[in-house]
């Protein structure tokens, strides 16, 4: 009997909406959506009102899903955020020399134990690459969104403005498959901690002076630190990644010094009970990544 690679991927979409996940077609043996663009247009249908990207298309009605399908072998994307998806991107090590550098699986792994907790048994798949696909349900009233190296190095995420290729589909480099996971587990409460916006402290005025700003700094230094000593079990390592990423505005501004600031968050991380090394891997990710995306002095002109 000839296998109509239709069927099998038909089904694929068919099992992801069951689940309440919102899927859209992507081109037949590619990660790429294989819907038209704004320039292309035509106004018609979903889009009789203006034009309507792939997040906004994706769907769960199995007549629209059939009916998509049945015109050729798509593979199947899922759009995370409209599915309450929170997917986590185990990526394996690429290039040469990197035989021995930890992957994206190992490294969530040993993020997990830090926080006391083994990885979450969750709906999960193996992606063509040989990575992983961790599935989780968004937190309710939180709109989280995509990161590519906020966690750790090879550990991304997929939320709103994202989506995954579901299991079922074929590239080139091979077959997304389904693993082992029962239901979608919700996402860990310290995993949660980390991907919630760092917190936001008032916009100094433009044209404050620069002892007023050093002052503020200080403060917001001396709070964060408190922070981070007083953190309990399971959300020490959360509460000195926000602090970091909240105090490294201060110093891509000139307000305070680098090693000012990891000097103190490294004691009061040492003193909530992480070890030296763990405040250390966790501040330079952190710092560099506020330093980098800080840049410009918010209010200023």
């Amino acid at each position: 009997m000839t296998h109509d690679p239709r069927l099998a991927l038909l089904r694929a979409a068919l099992d992801a909406a069951e689940r309440g996940w919102h899927v859209f077609p992507l081109r037949p043996g590619t990660k790429r959506p294989a819907l038209h663009g704004e320039a292309t247009c035509p106004h018609t249908g979903p889009c009789t009102n203006g034009h309507l990207k792939w997040e906004q298309r994706a769907t769960t009605d199995t007549d629209r899903i059939r009916a998509t399908w049945s015109r050729g072998p798509f593979n199947v994307g899922i759009a995370t955020g409209p599915s309450g998806l929170l997917v986590v991107d185990l990526d394996v090590p690429k290039g040469k020399g990197s035989s021995d550098a930890p992957g994206g699986a190992a490294t969530f792994r040993a993020l997990c134990e830090r926080a006391g907790h083994a990885v979450p048994a969750t709906y999960r798949t193996r992606t063509a690459s040989g990575g992983e696909h961790l599935y989780f349900a968004a937190p309710d009233g939180v709109r989280l969104t995509n990161t590519a190296g906020t966690i750790a190095e090879l550990v991304d995420t997929r939320a709103w403005g994202g989506y995954v290729v579901a299991a079922g589909s074929l590239t080139p480099a091979g077959r997304y498959e389904a693993l082992c996971g029962p239901e979608t587990a919700r996402v860990p409460s310290w995993l949660h901690s980390i991907l919630q916006p760092a917190h936001r402290a008032p916009q100094m005025p433009s044209t404050a002076v620069a002892g007023q700003s050093r002052r503020y700094a200080d403060v917001a230094l001396a709070s964060e630190t408190r922070n981070v000593a007083s953190a309990q079990l399971g959300s020490r390592e959360a509460a000195l990644f926000r602090a970091a990423r909240a105090l490294g505005r201060f110093v891509a501004w000139g307000d305070l010094p680098r090693h000012v600031v990891e000097q103190a968050l490294q004691e009061a991380g040492e003193a909530a009970g992480l070890t030296v090394s763990e405040c250390r891997s966790t501040l330079r990710s952190a710092l560099n990544w506020s330093i980098a995306h800080n840049q410009a002095r918010r209010g200023a002109a």
